[in-house]
This record gives structure tokens, sequence and C-alpha cells, in this order.
């Protein structure tokens, strides 16, 4: 049956997925007429798919009905799983239904069992950002849907570049496949075009929760030299100090499942937990929101126009004061 459901944060990965399935499904001649496009969380969007899947589709090619921030394998309603079951036997051969989400499918629903059965399931998460591993899969499979070839040491330099960002992938790898004219990537090429962005970054925010600020300084002068976006750095520095902060108020309070602190805090993997704990472990909750408040009154001074490099300063250099006064 034709049916597909694709889910997760990886939605660089995610879009490439359905750009695909359309370029397979839809003929270009009739694309306008037969590809649709709705979302699942406005009016009837979801109720109207389920409908329009059904319609042959207009001259050559397939009908493709994508139902974006799909509902179905979250919360849905008995009207719409009734909908839902009438309409799946009754999908034509050549019309597609596509289904996509951040979340995963939550298996207890009648809905999610109903799909799982017919239904072809993809999930495109990204790797944590403590999962080397993992970003060396992305990398390679990236780099294998481009038709880039790399060295080994290729693949391990640029996984510690671009860290989890599979939107910056992508482009690295356009720019290391022209660079190289369709040879093999090298790890020279990679260390020539592509900056270390990622894990210094990451570095910066482990500098601040441990108060070296002279070193997060000094890593941030680095980033800003390569001409990476002030307000891109903040807002990396952003996600990481919430999500110690959401792990430290919670055990804090006594909560010790790693599924419920994860849920909380909006993270993919329960697993990330375990690391972040071992991060903030001796770090106050107090500590992370004095960090926070600084980052977010950082994010208002360069939208002001103040100079990155004065405004990282102005703004970071006082929680040294603050730790050691406390």
């Amino acid at each position: 049956m034709p049916v597909h459901v694709y889910w997760g944060d990886d939605t660089t990965a995610l879009e490439h997925a359905v750009t695909d399935l359309a370029r397979k499904v839809l003929d270009p001649a009739w694309e306008s007429f037969n590809l649709q496009r709705l979302d699942g969380q406005q009016g009837d969007g979801a109720t109207l798919a389920l409908t329009t899947v059904r319609m042959a589709p207009f001259g050559g090619g397939g009908r493709l009905v994508h139902v974006a921030s799909s509902p179905f394998c979250e919360r849905c309603p008995p009207e719409l799983l009734a909908a839902l079951t009438t309409a799946l036997p009754r999908i034509p051969h050549n019309c597609h239904l596509l289904l996509t989400s951040v979340n995963k499918p939550d298996g207890r629903l009648k809905s999610t069992k109903l799909l799982s059965n017919v239904a072809t399931v993809k999930s495109f998460l990204q790797p944590a950002v403590w999962d080397r591993q993992g970003q060396r899969q992305m990398v390679q499979r990236a780099a294998r849907a481009a038709g880039v070839t790399m060295e080994p040491a290729a693949e391990a330099a640029l996984a510690e570049a671009v860290g989890s960002d599979s939107g910056r992938l992508a482009g690295e790898l356009e720019k290391l496949d022209l660079y190289s004219d369709g040879n093999t990537v090298t790890a020279e090429a990679v260390a020539a075009l592509v900056g270390t962005t990622s894990q210094t970054g990451l570095q910066v925010g482990e500098a601040l929760l441990h108060n070296r600020i002279p070193t997060a300084l000094h890593l941030l002068d680095e980033l800003l030299r390569t001409n990476e976006p002030a307000l891109r750095i903040q807002a990396s520095l952003v996600s990481q100090v919430r999500g110690w902060l959401w792990v430290s108020l919670m055990t804090a309070a006594g909560e010790k499942d790693a599924q419920a602190i994860a849920k909380a805090a909006g993270f993919g993997n329960p697993k990330r937990v375990y690391v972040l704990l071992r991060q903030v472990r001796g770090c106050p909750p107090k500590r992370l929101q004095q960090l926070l408040t600084a980052l977010l009154e950082l994010e208002w001074s360069l939208k002001q126009g103040t100079p990155p490099g004065q405004a990282f300063r102005e703004h970071l250099l006082p929680l040294a004061q603050v730790r050691h006064s406390g």
C-alpha cells in the first residue's frame, strides 16, 4: 500500500527523502496537479488529505499527498481514526499518502498500530552532540546519497567539523565535491575548506559551564575569526545551557527517570540525559540560570548592533565574578 510515515528531527535529511519520493511518484509535467501539501495541525488538513489521496491522478505519473506535522501518530481523535481506517484500503495504487512529523510515532495509539501494518516507516534522527559515531555515520550516509567519495580520514574530519548539523553538512559536501572535481575527497581538502565551528562551539559551552571564562572568550575569538555568525554561536550556546538547566532542575527536584527528563526537555534520545548529568555534576541550577540570562541578554545586545567581540566580553566576563563571589 502506498503509505509512508517519515519522522525525526533531522529536517534536512527528511526533506531530501520527501523530494526523492516526489521524484519517484510524480510526472514533472503534471506535478502542479498531483502534488498536495497540507498542514496536519491546521483546520481539517488531515481529513482533507484522506479524501484527496483517494482521487485518481491527473495525466501521467501518480499523486502524492503530503501531510506535514501529521497528527495521526501523536494524538489521533476517534473521528480521525475512523476516517483513516476507512481511507487506507481505498487508496489507489498510484496515489501515495506521506505523513511527516518531528516526533516519534506513539506506539500505544490505534492509529499508529494501523499505519505500522501498511506503511513504510523511516526515521531521520540527528545524532546527539556527544554521539561521535552517529555523526560519522551521518556523514557517510550523506556522502553516499550525494555520490561523493571520501577518505576515512576526511569523513572523520568532516564529522568533527559539522557535528550534528545536517544542513551545514549538505553544503560542505557540495563544496568539497566541486573542490575535488569528482575525485575522492581528502582530509587535506576538508581542512582547507571546512572550519571546525561545531566542536569549538561545544568547547565554548563547556568552558562557560566550568567557569573558564578566559578560555571561552579565546574560543569565541577563534570562531569569530572564521566568520561564524555571532547570533548562531549565541543560539547554539543557549541550546546547550537550556539542556543542562532542564536536567539540573529536574534532578534537583528528585526526578530520576531519564525518559521523563528527556520528554520534558524535548530530547529525542534519553541517553543524552546521562551525558548531561555527568557534565552538570557539581554545578547548581542557579549558576546555569545566571548563564542562560547572560546569553539571552547577549542576544539583545548583538541585535542592537554591539560588535560581537565586545558583546561577548560585556556579558560573559561578569559571570566569573558572580561565581567567585557566590
